[in-house]
């Protein structure tokens, strides 16, 4: 069942939303080569907290019903998502991080994820970022009333894949709202113009998850972590938008990682 949102309940979720950018910023001021993924989840919870919500990813089932154990999911290289942090996982120069996140407050949740570079990475893994997050915002483009799911998963699949990259099918976009996945789902594929008829008030996250080499996905035998089966890098960039009339409401935000990142932003 899809569940529209009235002006008052969009307001509460971009709070949280906003959440979430922010601790995305706090997570860039960290990353560099010689940290750990284990400690960037310590520091994200503990901001999630003190800003008075809770990660809404922590103890979050999988389809076998294990929860999952950290606050984020940091993906790295060839991971796509799902990406467990760990002590034992050490950031290095060249590498990317995805990191989403999650936040729970005020009865509402926030989602989103940007991919990171850690030092200096190479060219063609920084134009698979560059050309994700730019997938996002054209899909982001067709986020508005009257037009259809099929629309913004065309407009993603259309430049992803005309410059050569693979649109992962298995995980997808999704309604958000009081809980972190409501219907619909939200394809990084599709045909313009077939779907779900988009109205005001569907609040979506959109979150293409994009390969630099094949399509094709694995999964690790920790039942969470889903890596590109030929071991290219992915990338993944994660908006949460509300539907209106003319233009999508961008309920998440960058703006905070970019102003700590600088021109190092993708």
């Amino acid at each position: 069942m899809i569940f529209l949102k009235t002006e008052d309940e969009i307001e509460l979720l971009r709070q949280s939303n906003l959440l979430v950018g922010k601790t995305l910023a706090e997570m860039a001021k960290l990353i560099k080569p010689g940290v750990t993924t284990g400690e960037l989840d310590k520091v994200a919870e503990e901001f999630i907290r003190d800003n008075g919500a809770v990660p809404t990813f922590k103890g979050f089932p999988n389809q076998y019903g294990d929860p999952f154990p950290c606050s984020l999911c940091t993906s790295v290289n060839d991971q796509v998502v799902h990406g467990i942090p760990s002590q034992s996982i050490v950031l290095k120069d060249g590498d990317i991080v995805s990191i989403d996140c999650g936040t729970y407050m005020n009865g509402f949740c926030g989602d989103s994820a940007y991919t990171f570079c850690v030092g200096e990475v190479e060219e063609d893994v920084l134009n698979l970022l560059k050309v994700t997050k730019e997938a996002l915002y054209l899909g982001i483009q067709n986020a508005v009333q009257g037009k259809r799911l099929g629309d913004i998963g065309y407009a993603i699949q259309q430049h992803c894949e005309s410059n050569s990259y693979g649109v992962v099918r298995e995980f997808v976009g999704h309604g958000i709202g009081k809980e972190m996945h409501e219907d619909p789902q939200v394809p990084n594929y599709g045909k313009r113009g077939t779907g779900t008829l988009l109205k005001k008030g569907l609040c979506i996250a959109i979150e293409p998850m994009i390969t630099l080499g094949d399509r094709q996905i694995t999964m690790e035998r920790d039942g969470w972590t889903v890596r590109t089966r030929d071991r290219k890098f992915a990338a993944h960039f994660e908006h949460t938008v509300a539907v209106s009339a003319g233009k999508a409401d961008i309920l998440s935000s960058f703006e905070f990682i970019e102003a700590v990142l600088g021109d190092k932003s993708i």
